[in-house]
């Protein structure tokens, strides 16, 4: 694509040119949340871009951005844009070790940091990044020390004044579609990560695609709460501002419910453990209500999950319908929509799959989810779901311009102008990620039905295969499980094994809630999981919820984990997916222990 009228940074610069004091960017400050407008935008990205000039940055050398979520982040991602520079995001939560890879291998000359936590980290790495020449510190209260490699963010502005205007202006004369964009590095679930390079015509082909499957417009507010060091939050960022609207940061995920009530979001992207947290909390409420209340609530999404399918079928609702409905928003579906904000137009979802009693359940309250499918490499999505006659069950159909089709092993390829050039560096690995006919192999498994939907089964290299040679597929039986308000992770154990187990972590809240309303008296968190009422009351929930599995599919032996799986102990990936030789190798005392005793579990 050379169309230039998708270039990112163009389309930002018009709106910087008509937003004026319209906010841009907000972000929380202590208790209140403080706006930047598009002129004060405009005027920061010119300002940062004319200093990293000054730095003496080249076209195409790379920047990094070390940090959580903050209106600097972006700030820093489109001035380094601006500037012909390709940024490169690390996620906050990275460790020194894994930080000085990606600076390594991507040639980072300047970092900027989030927090004193990223800014330690810098130190320590600094000496091992041949290329690396400065940090800059994004937060005022960040103790340099006596590092002398390193400046704040006012001090590095400053030294732009020194670049004249021209400068600027002939890097953004020089701008083209197949300039890199960025490196984004895939957090593989083994192996080191790998630099996916993405250019202007990868983000500029999802921009025109949204705008073909999304209605945006400069009055709506998204919630930026998903890390923007992921392609998921970045590329709905920069869809964001491409169409005007304002976009709050998050710094600390932890507040969201309370930031859900102050900023009250529009549109805002999320996973689907966000959803599976609030469908839990409330039926968890609904449980403990009495019978009249439950009898409403039930009687009330059941309308709503029949106005849902009357529009997804292209169908007007009855008369009657369309009066029930109504009683039934007034009485109970605005004040569950009411959790998220009460002004939601639509909320994009991916990251992973969504079960879909979860997703008819948003839509039955009012809530449009528009579950999607994407990669690193596709520039996020792929396919999503339709306003109207989608798949609860599927990930929705092909984005405009995606080309999708199913190869060996029902493997799903991709081909089109969101796919990525290639990894950094790697060329052999860039070639294996393709097919013949430049198809991208996407790892995940699937199908397409007679509609146009896509399906997804799992991911092919995480199939596993038990001792009696039957394939299971994880995901499925975690996604299954996962959603009882009681379970906050699961690890499914069953390659090579007889019968399908599990590691679980429970929902703590939950659990501790449960313990005291039966009088169940325990010293600490390990004490509680080795309760034999705990421990019934899991084993019966596992029966209720793998009643749809196939005998061959269902876990047989569990294990009560006192902690959660974390990145810290290398257990998760930065986007929280399960690292399975990291866990099979540290909890390989309990899982043995499900296997020593099989009469049990035939």
């Amino acid at each position: 694509m050379a169309n230039l009228d998708f270039h990112i940074v163009k389309r930002i610069r018009e709106q910087i040119a008509k937003g004026g004091n319209k906010a841009a960017l907000k972000h929380k400050i202590d208790s209140a949340w403080h706006s930047i407008s598009w002129s004060q935008f405009g005027e920061q990205i010119d300002a940062l871009s004319l200093a990293l000039l000054n730095r003496g940055l080249e076209v195409q050398d790379k920047v990094g951005i070390f940090s959580n979520n903050m209106p600097q982040w972006t700030i820093t991602d489109i001035a380094a844009l601006q500037a012909r520079l390709v940024t490169v995001p690390i996620y906050p939560t990275n460790t020194p070790a894994q930080s000085a890879y990606i600076l390594q291998n991507a040639d980072v000359r300047v970092l900027f940091v989030g927090e004193q936590v990223q800014f330690d980290a810098a130190v320590t790495i600094f000496d091992t990044c041949p290329m690396l020449e400065l940090v800059v510190t994004l937060s005022d209260d960040i103790e340099h020390g006596d590092f002398a490699h390193s400046c704040d963010w006012q001090t590095f502005i400053a030294q732009g004044s020194q670049t004249c205007q021209a400068a600027l202006d002939e890097r953004l004369a020089g701008a083209k579609m197949d300039d890199l964009l960025t490196l984004i590095y895939t957090s593989g679930t083994t192996g080191q990560p790998k630099g996916v390079m993405l250019d202007y015509a990868n983000i500029g082909a999802q921009l025109e695609g949204h705008d073909q499957r999304l209605s945006l417009s400069d009055s709506d507010v998204s919630l930026c709460f998903l890390p923007l060091s992921h392609v998921f939050e970045r590329a709905w960022t920069y869809y964001v501002l491409y169409n005007g609207a304002t976009n709050c940061y998050l710094k600390d995920t932890l507040q969201v419910r309370d930031a859900l009530g102050e900023v009250r979001p529009t549109v805002m992207a999320a996973v689907p453990r966000f959803y599976e947290k609030i469908f839990s909390a409330i039926h968890e409420r609904v449980s403990k209500a009495p019978v009249i209340r439950k009898l409403l609530f039930t009687w009330a999404v059941n309308m709503g999950a029949r106005v849902a399918l009357c529009h997804q079928e292209g169908r007007t609702p009855s008369s009657l319908l369309r009066r029930s409905h109504a009683l039934a928003d007034k009485l109970v579906l605005s004040k569950l929509r009411a959790l998220l904000g009460g002004r939601i137009h639509f909320m994009p979802c991916g990251g992973a799959k969504l079960d879909p009693t979860i997703g008819r359940f948003f839509h039955a309250i009012g809530v449009n989810v528009k579950l999607g499918y994407g990669m690193t490499e596709t520039t996020a999505t792929v396919s999503c779901w339709d306003d109207k006659h989608f798949a609860p069950d599927s990930i929705g159909m092909s984005m405009p311009g995606a080309e999708v089709k199913i190869g060996a092993n029902n493997e799903i390829l991709v081909r089109g102008p969101m796919v990525m050039r290639g990894y950094y560096k790697l060329d052999q690995e860039t070639l294996d990620a393709f097919d013949e006919q430049g198809f991208l192999k996407t790892g995940d498994a699937g199908h397409i039905d007679e509609n146009g939907n896509l399906f997804i089964t799992d991911r092919i290299k995480e199939l596993m295969k038990t001792s009696n040679g039957k394939y299971i597929a994880p995901q499925h039986i975690e996604g299954t499980i996962g959603k009882d308000h009681f379970i906050e992770q699961i690890a499914v154990i069953a390659d090579t094994r007889k019968f399908v187990s599990a590691l679980i972590v429970p929902c703590f809240d939950s659990l501790e809630t449960y313990a005291k309303e039966l009088n169940i008296a325990y010293q600490d968190r390990l004490e509680l999981i080795k309760n034999h009422q705990v421990m019934a009351m899991f084993e019966s929930r596992l029966n209720d919820l793998q009643k749809e599995l196939a005998k061959f599919e269902q876990v047989k032996k569990f294990k009560l984990l006192p902690k959660a799986f974390s990145m810290d102990d290398g257990e998760l990936t930065p986007t929280q997916k399960l690292r399975r030789k990291v866990i099979n190798d540290r909890y390989q005392n309990e899982i043995e222990e499900m296997y020593r005793d099989n009469a049990s579990s035939k």
